[in-house]
């Protein structure tokens, strides 16, 4: 396109703009431009923008309708999306359009700025599983490949978390929902979905036979669609959430005869199915309403899926070539007894065409080394909800265990571990991973050690049955979101020397390690990096009152709080710093910030003590002036997309300390980097691949490896009270957790509990890698002094990391797995 061409194009585009956001201030807010607040500006702007995606997405789904394309369907119980309208602006061009629209009237006390900020984050999930999701779903607008995300349109999402006297409390996270701009209903769309009830059999025409699943309660999911707007606009794609309704409002002759709580229980109830993610599975109640969640998710998603495959044939042996289902996790695993139960008992087809179906459409990735993550369901819970599913659960695993004695024979240790139904009576469970391996044509690890451990530790058996099922696809971030719109200074500098092909194709980026040696280019790269630090800084004293040094070493550890990702181990570190400069009077060498991020889960209690204590020594730390100029510890609350978007380009080190063999891949490994963070991380998860691509000399590895831990732990000969003896170091700082050093004078030895746990348990070998932890940081602070050495490893960290992009790993998934083509 002409220059010519280009610019008229933009010159309508503003014009329609303009019109738009005036049309929906004064009709859809219902108010004069002069009146309008921030909130309402938001919206009138979102909806004007929301017209160009539709636009996009209409045309993105007649091109695919055209050439009748395979689709890819991802399901995922959770999508952290973040903020949506600066994000779209920038993929539709219309940023800088918007930043030069005039309209009369528009109140001149609100910045574009505020109006961002004004926009909450759809609370729609949790951590690193919702954000892959999310960088998937980004990634396969911006390749034009057909996919779609299905989830549930949560009203409160998982909770907003708060501190009150250091401790994490939860309160509702109430974000728009179905009154987002974003979102359009799908009336048109809903679907029914039964629950209960009981199953008959009886003998079909043919003698064989048949099941009616009777006496259900119906609830029904109505869609929401959210457009997913791929870069440069080229295609939109979408994100079609559900919410949970029920048939009418109330039962009017109950509440005529005066039962007016009885009239509007079942819309309470049913309701409640999409309020909250991961509602608490602590009681047996908690445990049901999980189950119903994630089977209204699934019905709601397949239902949908065979519609539309329906539109264009009815000839289901076909389906295998236009459809392919992605499980993220084992969450929507109940899809594939779904999928049966629709095939067989609404459509007609016998149970080996229906599974022959169901096992060439399903792909399922698997996130999780913890025994404990791998879910299960009582099979009592299962039965009495959805008694049809676990009749073809228990038929699925009937045929599957025939099979798995063909290979394994009678070896019944080998038959233990692969069976989906385990155990008896009231005891007996289901296994949801083993579901999803059986009734899945691919399993997919999300690391390249991960994969291995897949397949030699976690599962062996299932690999030693189909080792061509199980294959590694490395997770990958998109650089729209963690670079070009997040940190738009860095990607402006990186532009300015490479041009912005890099934001379609990250591996160009190794085109600014010519550049780290280049004087110029350093001074603009710090000083990128310094007015990020500033930004954060203001952030910091916004939402915690705390005063920190932008000049100071930023030193990040945000992430979900868990045992394994040893946050307890950062701030054990701390307590040995802090100590130092008080009792030895050995100061840091350079002045450093420790920022904590993350949320624990509810019900997750010795995780919210470390919360605790965290927040217990950044108080001691802060108000004592023998330290404080020195060192400061800030933990920032209800850590999301938006506030990671600030924190991440702001870091120095990031911190990746898992245990080694524990965490799958990770995401925010990758998305520090992009950004100029130096790694201190274990030998674990991505953070292996991460290294081999920026280089030993620009990543800070410690710790033990992760087949250092099988053999300790094979031998029982890991013994965490002997580091306690043998390391002065260790002792002062257990002994510190163990007095009252940092606890309020009401309360004796809060954190005994943690120092009893390290010393007789330690299951994440946090003893055993304190001080290599503690050496790492003091290296990185060593090259931290020199300002140009820290900007070259910094930068080349930026210029490797291309291999870590969505992009490369969702063409993977399309190429190898779902085996559809960019439209």
């Amino acid at each position: 396109m002409s220059k010519k061409d280009s610019a008229i194009i933009n010159e309508i585009d503003k014009a329609r703009l303009k019109l738009s956001i005036e049309h929906y201030i004064k009709y859809f807010i219902g108010k004069r431009t002069r009146e309008i607040n921030k909130d309402e500006a938001l919206d009138a702007i979102a909806l004007a923008v929301r017209e160009f995606a539709m636009d996009k997405m209409y045309e993105t789904i007649a091109r695919y309708n055209k050439v009748n394309t395979k689709r890819v369907y991802y399901l995922s119980i959770e999508y952290l999306i973040g903020r949506s309208l600066e994000n779209n602006l920038h993929n539709l061009g219309l940023f800088n359009i918007l930043k030069n629209i005039k309209i009369d009237g528009f109140p001149e006390d609100i910045s574009l700025e505020e109006i961002f900020d004004a926009e909450y984050d759809p609370a729609l999930g949790n951590g690193g599983l919702g954000r892959l999701a999310a960088c998937y779903l980004d990634s396969m607008a911006s390749l034009g490949i057909p996919g779609f995300g299905y989830g549930i349109n949560y009203q409160f999402g998982l909770f907003k978390q708060k501190f009150d006297n250091g401790y994490q409390v939860e309160q509702a996270d109430t974000w728009q929902g179905e009154d987002s701009p974003w979102q359009f209903a799908r009336l048109d769309r809903k679907v029914a979905i039964p629950m209960y009830g009981d199953v008959e059999t009886f003998k079909n025409a043919s003698g064989q036979e048949s099941y009616i699943w009777m006496n259900t309660k119906t609830m029904y999911g109505v869609p929401f669609d959210f457009p997913i707007v791929g870069y440069d606009g080229k295609s939109v794609n979408y994100l079609r959430l559900f919410s949970a309704k029920t048939d009418d409002e109330l039962d009017i002759n109950i509440f005529n005869e005066g039962g007016y709580i009885e009239a509007v229980r079942d819309k309470i109830e049913t309701e409640t199915v999409s309020k909250v993610l991961y509602p608490s599975d602590a009681v047996e109640s908690g445990k049901e309403l999980r189950l119903k969640q994630q089977y209204f998710f699934v019905s709601c998603a397949i239902q949908d899926i065979i519609r539309r495959f329906m539109e264009k044939s009815n000839d289901f042996s076909e389906m295998p070539n236009q459809v392919c289902i992605q499980l993220n996790d084992t969450h929507p695993s109940l899809a594939i007894p779904e999928m049966m139960r629709l095939l067989m008992d609404v459509h007609g087809q016998d149970w080996d065409a229906a599974w022959d179906i169901t096992t060439k459409i399903f792909a399922y990735t698997n996130h999780t080394l913890l025994p404990e993550a791998l879910e299960t369901w009582p099979s009592r819970i299962l039965g009495k909800l959805l008694p049809r599913h676990l009749q073809i659960i228990y038929e699925i695993n009937r045929r599957f265990i025939n099979f798995a004695k063909s290979k394994f024979g009678d070896d019944a240790g080998k038959l233990s571990k692969v069976t989906i139904v385990s155990g008896d009576g009231d005891n007996q469970i289901i296994r949801m991973a083993n579901l999803s391996i059986v009734g899945s044509f691919s399993v997919n690890g999300v690391a390249k050690l991960h994969s291995e451990l897949l397949k030699k530790s976690l599962v062996p058996e299932f690999y030693e049955l189909w080792p061509e099922k199980f294959t590694n696809v490395t997770n990958g971030i998109t650089p729209r979101r963690w670079l070009l719109h997040a940190n738009t200074a860095l990607s402006d500098l990186i532009s300015s020397k490479i041009g912005d092909d890099w934001i379609t194709n990250l591996d160009l980026l190794e085109g600014i390690a010519d550049f780290a040696d280049d004087k110029n280019f350093i001074k603009k790269f710090n000083e990128v990096k310094q007015t990020n630090k500033v930004r954060l800084a203001q952030k910091i004293f916004e939402t915690n009152g705390i005063i920190v040094d932008p000049n100071s070493m930023f030193i990040v550890h945000a992430k979900r709080i868990h045992e394994y990702k040893r946050q307890l181990m950062t701030i054990l570190h701390v307590i040995g710093e802090y100590l130092a400069i008080i009792k030895d009077g050995v100061k840091p060498a350079a002045p450093r910030t420790y920022i904590f991020a993350g949320k624990a889960a509810p019900s997750y209690n010795f995780a919210k003590l470390i919360i605790k204590l965290i927040n217990n020594v950044a108080s001691v730390i802060n108000a004592d002036p023998r330290a404080n100029s020195l060192l400061k510890v800030v933990f920032m609350p209800d850590y999301k997309v938006s506030l990671a978007e600030v924190l991440i380009p702001a870091a120095n080190v990031s911190i990746q300390s898992s245990t080694a063999g524990f965490e799958a891949s990770g995401t925010g490994n990758m998305k520090f980097a992009l950004n100029g963070a130096l790694t201190v991380g274990t030998y674990d998860g991505a953070n292996i691949e991460i290294r081999e691509a920026v280089g030993a000399d620009n990543f800070y590895l410690f710790g033990l490896r992760e087949e250092q831990i099988q053999e300790m732990r094979r031998t029982n000969s890991y013994n965490p009270r002997k580091y306690y003896e043998d390391s002065d170091y260790i002792k002062r700082i257990l002994n510190a957790i163990n007095s009252n050093m940092f606890c309020e004078k009401d309360y004796v030895l809060l954190f005994k509990v943690i120092y009893e746990e390290l010393l007789n348990r330690d299951y994440y070998f946090i003893l055993a890698d304190l001080e290599a932890f503690t050496k790492a940081i003091h290296d990185a602070e060593k090259d931290y002094l020199d300002k140009d050495v820290w900007a070259k490893k910094a930068i080349n960290n930026v210029a490797r990391i291309g291999n870590f992009s969505s992009d490369r790993a969702v063409l993977e998934y399309a190429d190898r797995i779902w085996h559809v083509k960019p439209v």
